[in-house]
């Protein structure tokens, strides 16, 4: 049983758009959105437009293939699949994976309070990056 959706998931075909798609995510680590992955995939082959990336990039994701962030601003995608936490910056928006183990434990105290199954969480956090720091505080002088 999918822990997340109770049941198997609909696989979607496998095309070449849909690999050329799914390389163009794992080719990054910094949680690209859409827009990126569709220029980078027109690099490759300058026909696939840009509806066929944004629904593969759906496709990819309901097969567990890629990650879909959702973040303030505009949605990302991670070649990442297992459960981790983010953390964004509000000043650049840059993304990335928080080097924190995910607390299962979590889900289970909350499917033992609610009666809820197949439980996950996200959890996003926000900040200031290191660059946007030092930008910062060198505006500041």
């Amino acid at each position: 049983m999918n822990r997340f959706n109770g049941g198997a998931a609909k696989r979607h075909r496998e095309t070449k758009q849909r690999q050329i798609v799914l390389e163009a995510v794992q080719a990054h680590r910094d949680h690209p959105c859409a827009e990126q992955i569709y220029e980078d995939v027109c690099k490759i082959d300058d026909k696939i437009s840009r509806g066929t990336v944004y629904r593969n990039l759906g496709c990819l994701a309901a097969d567990k293939k890629i990650y879909h962030v959702r973040v303030p601003g505009a949605d990302r995608y991670d070649s990442r699949t297992d459960s981790h936490y983010h953390i964004i910056c509000m000043r650049c928006g840059t993304v990335e994976d928080v080097p924190l183990d995910y607390r299962e434990d979590i889900d289970l105290t909350i499917a033992e309070m609610t009666g809820y199954t197949h439980l996950r969480h996200r959890v996003v956090f926000e900040g200031l990056c290191n660059k946007c720091l030092k930008a910062e505080a060198e505006q500041g002088r």
